[in-house]
């Protein structure tokens, strides 16, 4: 549980544009000093949560709190909040340094603190020797550095960050989680962080937020989420799953595939129907006679760690991530620990996922480079 005070609450908010609606009596509380992630497939809402927080759009109902107080009808530059959005909207004709003393300059801070705090920015995001460059010589991930830095000089509580890795490499996407995550550490800055990137969520967040159709669906640590997601689109979006329709026979015994498992799961009622969630890398490969379950292998993909190794069992599609090389079309066994078998209620997720009979990880990477959260045309314009 987390102690730190209550910093940010939003309370019963929807938000509709037009006759599309985004939020649907969304409720959410942030803590100080929390690295909080909202993780979800485009135009599920995150990004419209992030512009409600910031003061850029009003909800149609409900309120938001900053640290008690409403602050609904607060303008954006009245709100001890920054934003560093997908386009970094830095000044081509002010260098680096200038660029991030913006903020303190219109605020009328003397000569002397602006030198400081801006000298104590660059530290901080590691830019020093740049000061004086033009803006227009940068890397994209040292325009992103300016960008940050120019949002933490003015000591906000809370700092949103909309997708601020998506026009960089993976190379310097994974360098720059890192950076933001030892910066939110370093100032004890509220980060409130939107992405779709599952492993970005989980290698950065204290809290992560899964949001899809308007709703939260799992609020949670990384490991939470992993490990116990609460219906088949958590599951199913955080990392691969094999979900399976089962039934939970009575506490900690499961049947699915046409056999019994042992499970660790309790509190169903005999013989409810449910969803079974077995991870890809806790599937152990052994030979057939051994074999829980028995199937043919399909397709082998080798992943530079791993094989990744669809199965037909029964007519399933079981995704298997093992060291172990199997040919393809050759007949093998598997066995799963009971702490491997997640049980999770039917929801309207329920039969919609978890089955590899058309999966593809060369069309996998091809999604990636979707375009984010288009929820509202233009929503920049008013950056």
């Amino acid at each position: 549980m987390n102690t730190e005070e209550k910093i940010i609450e939003l309370k019963h908010i929807t938000k509709r544009y037009g006759d599309n609606t985004v939020l649907q009596d969304f409720s959410l509380e942030i803590h100080d000093k929390e690295f909080v992630t909202f993780l979800g497939p485009s135009g599920c809402g995150k990004t419209t949560t992030l512009r409600i927080i910031g003061g850029f759009e009003s909800p149609d109902e409900g309120d938001v709190y900053f640290m008690g107080e409403r602050i609904n009808d607060l303008p954006p530059y009245r709100r001890n909040v920054n934003t560093v959005f997908q386009r970094y909207a830095l000044f081509p004709h002010l260098n680096v340094f200038e660029n991030i003393a913006f903020g303190l300059r219109i605020a009328k801070v003397k000569e002397k603190e602006i030198v400081e705090r801006v000298e104590k920015m660059i530290e901080l995001v590691n830019l020093h020797g740049f000061e004086k460059r033009s803006v227009d010589t940068l890397s994209g991930g040292q325009q992103q550095r300016v960008a940050i830095a120019r949002a933490l000089v003015n000591n906000p509580r809370v700092l949103l960050l909309d997708e601020p890795l998506a026009a960089l490499d993976l190379k310097l996407r994974k360098d720059m989680q890192k950076e933001l995550k030892n910066i939110q550490r370093e100032t004890g800055i509220t980060f409130i962080y939107v992405t779709h990137d599952q492993e970005e969520a989980l290698s950065m967040s204290d809290t992560i937020v899964v949001i899809d159709d308007g709703k939260i669906q799992q609020i949670g640590t990384s490991t939470d989420i992993y490990n116990e997601p609460e219906n088949a689109f958590v599951a199913d979006f955080i990392g691969e799953s094999n979900i399976l329709d089962g039934i939970m026979l009575e506490d900690k015994k499961v049947t699915f595939s046409n056999q019994t498992f042992e499970c660790v799961d309790s509190g169903f009622d005999p013989n409810e129907p449910v969803d079974v969630v077995v991870r890809p890398e806790d599937v152990d490969i052994v030979p057939v006679e051994k074999g829980m379950l028995q199937g043919k292998v399909t397709s082998v993909v080798f992943k530079g760690v791993h094989w990744e190794i669809i199965v037909d069992i029964n007519g399933f599609k079981w995704m298997i991530q093992t060291t172990d090389y199997c040919a393809p079309d050759s007949e093998i066994g598997v066995y799963i620990e009971p702490d491997a078998i997640h049980i999770m209620k039917k929801s309207q997720y329920s039969d919609k996922f978890g089955d590899y009979s058309s999966y593809s990880g060369e069309f996998e990477e091809l999604s990636v480079a979707e375009p984010e959260d288009e929820e509202k045309p233009d929503v920049e314009a008013e950056q």
